[in-house]
């Protein structure tokens, strides 16, 4: 038997790095919410708040990096921010300590208002892709099983192919 754990992992520092930026799904994401954040240019202005180097729509993609590639920290955003580019903005020189108080002042409700213009988007693109038909094979496999799981191994295949694995 092992020795006990010492200490709550919970508590443990993370170590984490950003994932690696996937650019079919930036492509998308620029897509989707770019007109979404440009829209929200005067509501931003109504709030008193003036277009600046952290200005509006740098700022989501800076809290969109943070969630979709998990950055850890503030001060590693400001990392990537100094070194490449956060979706659809390029990446700019700015102090940590700029970054910081940009997103304790920074208004929530702006980050609401484009969330409720790209949710109803979502919803129509859901009902479409819902009802797309199905391929023969998964329609097959439906009368047969009671469930199925469909999985895309199209990228793992291509590893395996970069690799010469599957030789």
């Amino acid at each position: 038997m092992g020795n006990p754990r010492v200490g709550n992992p919970d508590h443990k520092r993370s170590q984490n790095m950003p994932a690696p930026e996937n650019e079919a799904i930036a492509a998308r994401m620029e897509e989707l919410l770019t007109p979404l954040v440009y829209n929200q240019l005067s509501y931003y202005q109504q709030l008193g708040l003036r277009e600046r180097i952290l200005g509006l729509p740098l700022m989501v993609a800076a809290v969109l990096t943070l969630l979709w590639r998990q950055v850890p920290s503030v001060r590693e955003l400001h990392r990537l921010l100094n070194r490449e580019d956060l979706l659809w903005c390029k990446a700019r020189s700015v102090s940590q300590q700029a970054l910081s108080k940009r997103f304790l002042e920074f208004p929530a409700s702006i980050f609401e208002q484009v969330m409720m213009e790209l949710i109803p988007k979502l919803q129509a693109r859901w009902i479409l892709r819902k009802n797309r038909p199905l391929p023969t094979s998964i329609r097959l496999a439906k009368t047969k099983y009671k469930r199925i799981w469909a999985v895309d191994g199209s990228t793992l295949e291509a590893l395996f192919r970069h690799l010469e694995s599957l030789q």
